[in-house]
Formats: structure tokens, sequence, C-alpha cells
């Protein structure tokens, strides 16, 4: 017995042997030509490799670890199973991060470009060009020939004759460039816009869903623009204001103007900070679950509910702003809280039939509330208070309901938080602009805190609110890293297998 191990040892040391695996016939093992190179060349044909695992070892102990020998026809099997690669053509299942910061740096832009364009209006500049040339206009004059043609164009206006007749060239060109600035900075808007989204969508850095969003963005920006020189026609003609009454522009095309720059600029941040934060929560699935499991619990139904609500009431609440700004209704009644000796002027004042355009007084109502000063900065006072009291309610309510309390997750607290400081400042800010009788620098800091407190709001629904479809991909990922652990430790415990020692 002992013979015949040693024996079978001596042959597994042999060079002449080959490997498991291998094949060599039995004429060329014993003749005396072949070497050990031959043997070599003969196991590394093509054919034969077919039939090898990378993972095959010289066989030196009768105790070893040995694993069997992979099929071709499970090789070939798996190669049928394996999953096509995507086309190149095809959009990714995510949005690529730098996609998101440059949607937050648009973002920034617009609200800068929201505040200048108060200040453009509280400074009365915004009519002080008067054509609209989308290419042309962009160069400002650079003579003095072309200055005095631009002043030319503005005395003939309805402005410069009722309100501006002893305004000096030197004078006219400090508004004139609050207007230029103001206009380019939105062509610069639309353009560091427009050309990032075409590169992005042909490069395939964002998905299929957002592409369509950033094109909508790209129609809502052009929009824009249509509707800032609609609003500035609207103050250059005399039959669309009363005769001898203060040259403005209308307050309808400047509410929609201001609230399409709100919706580009809420559009804008809202894309940039869920493609942040998908990209976040799909990084680490598991605890991704975990905080949608905590916001979608059925104790906090309530609490999501009352923050699009506020949203609503906030957006409402700023474009009653617009109303505000574009009748100068913040220079009447300049106290608070009450509006001469009540706290509303009398009902006739308010319901005044002056407003009314039909003899039957149809339109009384909301000519009024639309048209009346004194009923428009009531209107405003009545949903900034509404909109005070609802969110220091949601406050109270996430503060002291203990069940709620428990059930909120670290951020959606901190934005509660936050938007409790938005709204305090902005009431100060709005009272200040009132009292003070609308002084520009306050009056711009008011219609920033607008646009804050709707970032605050919008980034806190953007904390509780997940939609289906990232509910989907954090299912999949899940999915798949399960099956991916599960395959794991299955080959793992079938590399382990001990195979007993023969004795021969």
């Amino acid at each position: 017995m002992r013979a015949s191990t040693a024996a079978v040892g001596i042959l597994f040391r042999s060079p002449l042997v080959p490997r498991a695996g291998s094949f060599v016939c039995r004429r060329c093992l014993h003749s005396k030509g072949a070497s050990t190179k031959t043997i070599k060349a003969v196991r590394e044909t093509a054919f034969l490799k077919a039939f090898k695992t990378p993972t095959q070892r010289s066989i030196r102990h009768v105790s070893s670890d040995i694993a069997a020998p992979a099929s071709p026809l499970a090789s070939l099997s798996r190669s049928i199973g394996v999953r096509k690669t995507p086309r190149a053509n095809s959009f990714p299942e995510t949005n690529s991060k730098s996609v998101a910061y440059w949607l937050l740096g648009s973002a920034a832009s617009v609200f800068g470009l929201v505040i200048f364009g108060g200040l453009t209006r509280l400074t009365e500049s915004g009519l002080s060009i008067t054509e609209w040339r989308p290419v042309a206009g962009s160069v400002p004059p650079t003579n003095q020939d072309m200055w005095e043609s631009e002043f030319a164009l503005y005395r003939a206006s309805p402005e410069f004759k009722q309100l501006n007749s002893r305004m000096t060239l030197e004078e006219f060109k400090q508004i004139y460039w609050m207007e230029w600035i103001h206009r380019i900075w939105g062509r610069v808007v639309g353009v560091t816009f427009l050309l990032p989204t075409a590169y992005f969508i042909i490069r395939r850095r964002v998905t299929g869903r957002m592409a369509l969003k950033l094109t909508g963005i790209c129609g809502l920006i052009g929009f824009q623009g249509f509707l800032g020189w609609w609003m500035v026609k609207s103050g250059l003609k005399d039959d669309l204001f009363a005769p001898g009454s203060h040259p403005r522009v209308s307050q309808y095309r400047l509410t929609a103007h201001l609230g399409t720059a709100f919706i580009c600029y809420l559009a804008m941040f809202w894309n940039g900070i869920s493609i942040l934060r998908d990209n976040k929560l799909l990084a680490d699935p598991a605890k991704a679950q975990q905080l949608l499991n905590a916001n979608s619990h059925p104790g906090l139904k309530l609490f999501r509910r009352s923050v699009a609500g506020l949203l609503a009431l906030v957006f409402v609440t700023a474009m009653s702003g617009g109303l505000v700004a574009g009748l100068d209704a913040g220079l009447i009644y300049n106290e608070f809280p009450y509006m001469g000796l009540g706290l509303t002027p009398p009902k006739k004042e308010l319901f005044d039939p002056f407003y009314s355009h039909v003899p039957d007084q149809s339109d009384l109502w909301w000519r009024n509330m639309l048209e009346n000063p004194s009923l428009v900065q009531l209107d405003h006072r009545i949903l900034a208070t509404t909109t005070f009291t609802a969110v220091m309610g949601m406050w109270a309510y996430t503060k002291f309901n203990p069940k709620v309390r428990s059930l909120m997750t670290g951020p959606a607290r901190r934005g509660v938080t936050g938007v409790v400081g938005l709204v305090w400042m902005q009431v100060i800010l709005g009272i200040s602009t009132l009292l003070y009788l609308v002084p520009v620098p306050v009056a711009s800091a008011h219609q920033a805190g607008a646009l804050a407190l709707l970032t605050g709001t919008i980034f806190l629904g953007n904390r509780i609110w997940i939609s289906r479809r990232l509910t989907a991909q954090i299912a999949q990922r899940l999915a798949v890293a399960k099956s991916g652990a599960m395959r794991s430790t299955h080959r793992l415990g079938r590399g382990h297998i001990q195979h007993p020692v023969t004795t021969l």
C-alpha cells in the first residue's frame, strides 16, 4: 500500500504528467522526443482552453480544494442570459450630478434677476427703453449721437411727458443702464440655459423625463422674455391707461411677468435639489428605504398635505404683492394693523362703482379686487396674515404633537424651523415697507423675502415628498443588492467544499 502511495506521489510530481483538465495522448507521453514544452503547448490549444476554468490549479496533494470544471454548455447559457448592454443613444436611468449643480447655478441667476427687476421697477427705470430689439438692443449706445437718439425716443413716451419732462440726458442714462442690464441679464440666463440643455441631452447626461423638463423650462424662459416686452409695452401707449393718470405698466402683465419668473426659478431649483437627493438615496438603497418608510407613514399624511397647501398659499400671496406693486398700492394706508379708522377701509371705498366697466356693474367685485388699490392692499394683508398663521400653525402641530414629532425625520424638522424663520423675516420686511412709504432697499428686500420663503417651503417639500418613480428605483436597487449577496454567499459556500483524503 505504501509503495502504491509513493508511486502515485511520484506520478503527480512528474513534469511529464498533465494537469487536471488537460489531455495528452499516451503515445506522446512515452515518446522519447516529448518534452515539457511540447506537452504544455498541447495543453494550451484553443479547444482545450474552452474546457478549462481560470481557477484550475495543479494538483499537489490528494486533499485539496478541487472545484468542478465549468461546462462549456453552462458558459454558453450564461452568456445568452446576460442582459444586453443599453444602446449608446438611450437615456440613462439617473441624472448626472453636474446637471444638478448647473440647475442650481441657473436658479441663483434667476433669483438675482428677479431682485434686480424689482429694483428696476422701484427706480421707475423699466420704461426707459422704448423699443424691443433682442439682437441689436444688446449693444448699448457708444457715442453722443446714439445717446441722443435713445433719449429722443424716451421723450416721446407718456412717462417723460407727464412725470419726467425736466429730465436731462445724464439722468436718463442712469435709468437706461438699469433697464439695459435687466434685459441683458435675462438674455444671458436664456443662452446659458439653452446651450447646456442641448449639450446634456445630446451627451445623454439626463434621463428622458428630465430632458422633457429642461426643454419645457427653455420654452418658459422664452415666454418670459415675451411677457417682459408685453408688460413694458403697456406703459408706452396712452390708450392702455386712463387719460391723465400715472403712466405705469399693467398690473396684470406685471404679475404675469413676475409669476413666470417665480415658476422658472422654482422649476430650476426643484429639479436641481431633486437630482442631488435621488443620487444620494440611490447610492445607499437600504438607508433610503428606511427614510421612505418614515416619510410615508400614515401619521404624517396631514403634514405632507399641509406643506403642499402652504406652498400654494405663499405663491398666491406673492402674486397679490405683484398687484400691489403694479398699482402702487403700498403708498396708501401706511400704517399697520389699521387702515384708517379701522382694520379695514369703509365698504364704499372697497367696492367703488368707479372701477366697474359695465352698466349693470356685474364686474364690481372682481374689478375692485384687482384694480382698486385699497382693496388690493387689504387682500394682500389678509393673505400675508393667513400665510403667517398657517406657518405658525404647522410649526405648533409638529412641535407639540408627540406622535408627529416622533415620526418626523431630522431634515423635516429642520425644514419647518427654516420656514418659520423666513416667514418672520418676511412679515417684518412687509410691515417696514408699508410704514416707511416703500423705501427702495426695504421694498427690494421684501420681494427677495417672498422668493426666499417660497424656496424654503419647496425645499421642505423636497425632504418629505418622494415620487413613485424614485420609490420603484430604490426597491429595484435593493432587490439587485440582495440577489447579488445571495449569489456571492452561494459561490463562497461551493468554493470551500473540503473533499476527504483517500487512502490507497
